[in-house]
């Protein structure tokens, strides 16, 4: 079954990992600085954002550029914190049980758990020694990406991608184990290694004719959510939310926000919840929906993207003068970014 898992991976490229979306852009990237005579100029994106949001930066203060009203209750853990301390924080929160638990700066879903109850969350603390998130378990039945864009001298943006998640889950037949049911699922059997590691699974129960499982409450792609491109639900409507929106601050210009919600009509009324807040290295999740769209199609999304924040950021870089990194700067938070990546990836594995 390993193999069959490892065929699928290099058959649908929307399992390939991310450089085969980066490398084939790397000239499009290398002309724009050549334009802006400087390699670091895309650092003035977003003047709110630690170089701008290259996955150097907290996403707890980044989330704190967004009006309190769509934000989960939050409570950050430092990593040299007394997790008494923290407990005390989730109390004052008024955070309840089940609970997120993230790392601060973190991708691709490593390390985000959810969490049912106190012991459970100081083993994790005691685990992972690094700045983790805590944020209330939102009930809201739906999430989605939103891209969304603004030039600075404009009070008005567009939206240029909307991902929504389906959260990957098997269907009982009333006779097969929640195993069995798995293995026999195209999609789900791929995440096998990574739904064994949820101890709140059991995988040898037989589910109920007709009930769904849902097997990852992470609306993350590597977790198993599947990416559904919804960018026909792109409106001059919900535009307007997030003009509104945008219009808190002057401090980011060009991110996806991944939404909790439970209507797309509730989205556009302003009655949603934002998890989190991604900046230029954000990706037009859409383009991971294989079924509607192609590979070539996707690098050509992603330069449209790029053409976009080049704007932005020459913008900001030529007129507003905003504060950017240096190169040499830059390198720096690259090399403590990589060391970083290094030991999360290394705790996964613990």
């Amino acid at each position: 079954m390993k193999t069959n898992t490892k065929i699928n991976k290099i058959i649908k490229w929307e399992y390939w990992p991310s450089f085969m979306f980066y490398i084939p852009n790397i000239p499009f990237v290398c002309y724009h600085m050549i334009k802006a005579r400087n390699l670091v100029f895309f650092t003035a994106t977003n003047p709110g954002i630690e170089n701008s949001g290259i996955g150097t930066e907290s996403k707890f203060k980044t989330l704190l550029l967004l009006p309190e009203k769509y934000l989960p209750k939050t409570v950050l853990h430092k990593a040299d914190s007394l997790i008494s301390n923290t407990l005390k924080a989730i109390n004052q929160t008024e955070i309840t049980y089940p609970l997120i638990a993230k790392p601060d700066i973190g991708f691709r879903g490593l390390l985000v758990k959810k969490i049912t109850n106190k012991e459970e969350l100081i083993c994790y603390l005691k685990k992972y020694p690094i700045d983790i998130i805590i944020q209330e378990f939102l009930t809201e039945k739906n999430e989605c990406g939103i891209f969304y864009h603004r030039l600075p001298n404009k009070e008005k943006g567009e939206i240029t991608s909307i991902t929504l998640k389906e959260f990957l889950s098997v269907t009982g037949n009333g006779i097969s184990t929640l195993y069995e049911l798995i293995v026999n699922d195209k999609r789900a059997k791929i995440y096998l290694d990574i739904i064994k590691e949820d101890s709140n699974i059991n995988l040898d129960k037989i589910i109920e004719n007709g009930r769904e499982i849902k097997l990852s409450c992470i609306g993350n792609h590597s977790k198993g959510t599947r990416f559904i491109n919804g960018n026909h639900l792109i409106s001059k409507e919900l535009e307007s939310t997030f003009d509104h929106l945008k219009n808190q601050d002057n401090d980011w210009y060009y991110g996806r926000l991944d939404i909790k919600y439970n209507s797309f009509e509730d989205i556009i009324k302003g009655d949603f919840k934002i998890l989190e807040l991604n900046g230029i290295l954000a990706e037009p999740t859409h383009i991971y929906d294989a079924k509607s769209t192609t590979y070539f199609k996707a690098l050509k999304d992603i330069r449209a993207h790029w053409k976009q924040l080049n704007k932005i950021a020459r913008f900001n870089f030529d007129k507003n003068q905003h504060k950017k990194n240096t190169t040499l700067g830059f390198i720096k938070d690259i090399k403590k970014l990589r060391n970083y990546t290094k030991l999360i990836a290394n705790l996964s594995k613990n």
